[in-house]
């Protein structure tokens, strides 16, 4: 017999329990319905906000060539895949986007993912197993932890842009090839981090993965559109992008659309298509999705790209440089991404509701996303923006500012 639907189970108790504990904690979260297209504004239970939350860096998100390549891409080939890419699902769009991708990287061959973190666990687990290492960046995306410990390799983390331990762990992962046991290592970090926004030390990080015999794994989440002389990323500003491994990074963000890829050798790719897990066991992309990120990848890489890569970095400057008149300095600001630190977790979700009273939505950024006792609201920049909006964002959060913020 079917249960009546008020009836309270033993799960129901059980789940109810922990999340009071969770609002005891001041960590409860809940979702915000949006009722606008991703923008500068965005409308929230009828109040239309500034919203200085998002990774729609370039302000693509709502752009009429994605909105067109979507809409036609539904009309031609339908609203969904009906299979994996492996039995019938591997569409039109999904080869052109990667080949899209390939070229925009300037790599052999991509991979289209249907999202980032799908990439992340496809790839990982395909490369990796028991004999082998895996050396992670402490602040690299879960996506990647997630991937790190279904792969069965041994895992060890290094601490955040710490040169002197990942060479540690690099000597102890030599050592274990010295004993006899067989086995690679794969380090793996991001170039831009999601939550403070600065830079990995990439050029020192591939030097010492060659030195040891490692591979590198780049996460370019959010570094792709705007950092390198073609918008490529990180590893195209350092130039160093011959010598990553594997390139991995997102579709949603810069590019406007949704989904992640891994970019590299076409043995790479080859070997994802007949061993990465999320490939195989998952239905294909719906190919609006693929078509309106291969539209987000011309813009990005054309000239409305460049200009709209300017404007940002303008913007990002323009931000930084008003909370810094204002006396509430930012540290060191490396990319569009600017954490303002408050330290409490009930002080930040405080601030954050403040500020969407007056109009401004930056959520805060609480545990387990960040360490405990390490709370701040996120601020990210579009080349949407546009200065007078940058002002009022600034203004509201110098006007409300907590007493002690901790940085």
């Amino acid at each position: 017999m079917v249960p009546h639907h008020d009836t309270v189970t033993d799960l129901d108790q059980e789940l109810s329990g922990r999340l009071g504990q969770i609002r005891e904690a001041g960590l409860w979260r809940e979702l915000r319905r949006v009722d606008s297209p991703q923008g500068p504004r965005i409308r929230i239970a009828g109040q239309e906000l500034l919203n200085f939350s998002s990774n729609d860096y370039l302000g693509l998100a709502h752009h009429p060539a994605l909105r067109d390549a979507a809409a036609k891409a539904a009309q031609d080939f339908g609203a969904g895949s009906g299979a994996s890419r492996l039995i019938c699902g591997s569409l039109a769009p999904h080869h052109q986007l990667e080949e899209s991708l390939a070229e925009f990287k300037g790599t052999e061959a991509a991979l289209a993912f249907s999202t980032g973190y799908a990439a992340a666990l496809g790839a990982i687990t395909a490369v990796l197993g028991k004999d082998d290492v895996i050396v992670v960046d402490k602040l690299v995306h879960a996506c990647c932890v997630d991937a790190a410990r279904l792969s069965g390799a041994k895992l060890r983390v290094f601490g955040h842009n710490d040169l002197d331990d990942l060479e540690r762990i690099l000597r102890w992962a030599d050592g274990r090839g010295a004993e006899g046991r067989r086995g690679r290592t794969l380090v793996v970090t991001e170039s831009v981090f999601s939550m403070d926004g600065d830079l990995a030390p990439l050029k020192d990080i591939v030097d010492l993965k060659e030195r040891h015999g490692a591979w590198l794994m780049l996460d370019e989440a959010h570094a792709t559109g705007l950092f390198g002389e073609h918008r490529r990323g990180v590893a195209e500003a350092f130039g160093v992008a011959g010598r990553v491994e594997i390139q991995m990074g997102t579709l949603g963000k810069a590019f406007g659309a949704a989904g992640g890829y891994i970019a590299g050798s076409r043995v790479l790719a080859d070997h994802l298509v007949n061993r990465a897990r999320s490939v195989i066991f998952s239905t294909a992309p719906v190919p609006a999705a693929a078509a309106a990120a291969r539209a987000g990848i011309e813009v990005v890489a054309g000239s409305d790209g460049a200009q709209r890569c300017h404007r940002l970095w303008t913007l990002v400057d323009f931000f930084k440089k008003g909370l810094v008149d204002s006396g509430w300095p930012p540290g060191l600001v490396q990319s569009a991404i600017i954490p303002l630190m408050v330290g409490d977790e009930t002080a930040a979700v405080a601030l954050a509701d403040t500020l969407r009273a007056s109009g401004v939505f930056i959520p805060a950024i609480r545990y387990p996303t960040v360490a405990r006792g390490a709370a701040r609201l996120r601020a990210t920049l579009s080349a949407g923006h546009t200065a007078e909006e940058v002002t009022g964002a600034v203004a509201a959060l110098v006007a409300n500012r907590p007493p002690a913020p901790v940085a």
